[in-house]
């Protein structure tokens, strides 16, 4: 089962990265294997943030549907999303965001997942690195465009 833990220190504030984390439903417009993302069951106005997010997604001729429950929490800026129902047998990820400086954050990103299918487990085991670093890189060149391009 592919697990990954991962520390990245970036030029953004940690407010900022938790909202772009949070706001699931733009995640469509930035990250292009998901094809489309629909979210029920918010809860927006409450703290902690609730929501479901079923996406479909796509890559080179492979097509899945899943769904999670999310939930957000900005006083600790973390994220925290689990499984709903989908093609794995069990789906863990986490954000958290802690602010080192003024405009430093440290991104502390978890993922543990399996697949039901034994050839989409080899698969993603053998990809997941890469897939996490196509993820970062698509939330960071979001975050950019949002919250502008960091100087230095």
């Amino acid at each position: 089962m592919p697990q990954l833990r991962e520390k990245l220190i970036v030029n953004h504030k940690a407010a900022d990265l938790y909202e772009l984390v949070r706001d699931i439903r733009r995640y469509p417009e930035f990250i292009k294997w998901i094809q489309s993302l629909t979210v029920t069951n918010e809860s927006e106005n409450q703290n902690p943030y609730k929501c479901t997010g079923t996406a479909s997604v796509g890559f080179k001729g492979f097509a899945e549907r899943f769904s999670t429950d999310v939930t957000g929490d900005p006083d600790k800026c973390q994220i925290d999303v689990s499984l709903v129902r989908g093609p794995f047998k069990h789906l863990r990820n986490q954000w958290r965001f802690e602010q080192m400086s003024e405009q430093k954050t440290a991104i502390h990103f978890f993922i543990d997942y399996e697949f039901r299918n034994p050839v989409l487990s080899l698969l993603a085991k053998a990809n997941t690195r890469l897939a996490v670093d196509r993820i970062m890189a698509s939330f960071m060149t979001e975050a950019d465009r949002r919250y502008g391009k960091p100087s230095g």
